[in-house]
């Protein structure tokens, strides 16, 4: 997720050339044709990226490396120019040619000179729907970074145009793919805890990793959806995929009571300001960030805030945030499931426990997480050593505690496994049904939707009334309400 579309920064045609020729991009806006690369193009499937920034690296290594045999990067597309080239340099180090560059405003034209096949949207969430229908209305398959969007009324343009022009969408839940994610499903699909009543679900963000979104362009509802949409839809997406089932109706609350300018005060400092790089009070506060001292965020951010003015470290204390800090909500699936969510944005560790409340016994899985902040050499969704923990409890029984799945890499190993599945030609097939497309993505951001529109009304929301016609995914078969339950065996009190 990107800085592509920072809507407080906008940016003309003029500049992104003047900064072209500033950075010394030669193959920008694609005047030189496509990259070397291309002469192999029947052997290999053509992608350009739209958002050049810290997300993208995911994908680009992934083209870079396990995938360069059968995937190549056509084109890229990015409103900051140097991010551009830090992108292009890359594939320089590579000792490969790299990919042409385009403006915003020559979207289509990439896709038309690069004859690209799928478009990789990794902007700024609340610009994934254009790209995304950009790329269908021109002939692309697209694959997008979570959430698939940010609002109900763009979710349904995005399910309209996959409709409408025949075309393909993923949406990178990866969540779904790591190990000890995918055991829990493969436990609950196998009938461990028989079927589903209820879910308790709490996710926690540290005061780092938490702290970052308060900094960020995520700090303004606009261009992310708050938590409940740029955060929580992987959570929501989790539980959705794990229970096989919709999102009928939410409940919710939300408020920010810790990012504010009063617990500024409360900790000792005089006031908010506006950046991390400029406060008169940094050596005092405990959530100042060195952009300057990380290689790689000085790379991408501070060297290119000529480019488009975007800040990468303001103040997590300034009043202009508009996301909530603390939320909690309730949910109602089609199958009759509750579930019982919280996310927190300040606590004392990362990471979530959930208790799946089952007719045969309970099933409780928790994973705590390395520290992270977004562009560092922190690895994203790391685990503790040891910091996952299964365990089934029968009813009447004693609880059993369960050898968890483990995999290497980010987001507990999840990234990995979806990138295979998403660039191998023929992946191999998954009982799980892990892949998520426009459906998925749909009822994923959904819920977050409905719980910002509750966060103004205070009233339930219908997740039909708010988004009709988007169609049900595809589920691996769960136990259903109907099977036979045994009779928990007599024991004496």
């Amino acid at each position: 997720m990107d800085t592509l579309s920072v809507i407080s920064h906008p940016i003309g045609r003029r500049t992104f050339v003047k900064g072209i020729s500033t950075v010394g991009l030669g193959l920008a806006l694609g005047v030189t044709g496509l990259s070397a690369a291309a002469e192999t193009a029947g052997k290999r499937r053509r992608y350009t990226i739209v958002g050049t920034g810290h997300r993208s690296s995911m994908y680009q290594e992934a083209i870079l490396g396990d995938h360069k045999d059968h995937a190549e990067l056509v084109g890229i597309c990015d409103r900051n120019a140097g991010r551009m080239e830090v992108c292009r340099n890359r594939w320089s180090a590579a000792g490969l040619t790299p990919p042409p560059a385009y403006a915003p405003a020559d979207f289509e034209k990439m896709i038309r000179e690069t004859r690209a096949d799928v478009v990789i949207v990794t902007v700024q969430d609340s610009a994934h729907d254009d790209y995304i229908v950009r790329a269908m209305e021109a002939g692309c398959d697209a694959i997008t970074e979570k959430p698939m969007t940010t609002t109900a009324e763009k979710c349904l343009r995005i399910v309209e145009a996959r409709k409408r022009t025949g075309r393909h969408l993923r949406v990178g839940h990866n969540y779904r793919y790591s190990p000890p994610r995918t055991q829990v499903k493969d436990l609950l699909m196998n009938g461990e805890i028989g079927d589903v009543l209820s879910v308790d679900f709490h996710w926690m963000l540290n005061t780092h990793h938490g702290a970052d979104y308060f900094r960020r362009w995520h700090s303004h509802k606009e261009n992310s959806g708050g938590l409940m949409i740029h955060k929580a839809s992987h959570h929501f997406d989790l539980v959705n995929w794990w229970l096989g089932a919709v999102p009928a109706s939410v409940r919710a609350t939300g408020k920010r009571e810790f990012y504010t300018p009063k617990m500024a005060k409360r900790m000792g400092l005089e006031s908010h300001h506006e950046r991390c790089r400029t406060c008169p009070e940094k050596d005092k506060c405990g959530f100042f960030l060195d952009l300057a001292a990380d290689k790689r965020l000085k790379m991408l951010y501070v060297d290119q805030e000529r480019f488009d003015g975007y800040f990468r470290d303001r103040c997590v204390w300034r009043p202009d945030i508009s996301i909530e800090d603390t939320m909690n909500v309730l949910v109602t699936y089609d199958n009759g499931v509750t579930l019982a969510y919280s996310l927190n944005a300040f606590n004392s560790w990362e990471g979530y426990t959930i208790a799946f409340n089952g007719t045969k016994g309970r099933l409780e899985h928790s994973m705590v997480e390395k520290v992270y902040v977004a562009g560092t050499q922190t690895e994203q969704g790391g685990v503790l050593q040891e910091g996952v923990k299964t365990r089934v409890i029968p009813l009447r029984g004693p609880a059993r505690e369960v050898e968890t799945w483990s995999g290497a890499g980010s987001h507990a190993g999840g990234d990995s496994v979806m990138l295979n599945d998403l660039f191998l030609p023929n992946p191999p097939a998954d009982k799980y049904l892990r892949a998520a497309d426009e459906r998925g993505g749909a009822y994923a951001m959904l819920v977050g939707a409905a719980a910002n529109l509750c966060f103004q009304t205070g009233e339930a929301v219908d997740i039909a009334k708010l988004a009709p016609g988007v169609a049900r995914p595809e589920f691996a078969p769960m136990p259903t309400h109907d099977e036979a339950v045994p009779m928990p065996p007599k024991t004496k009190i």
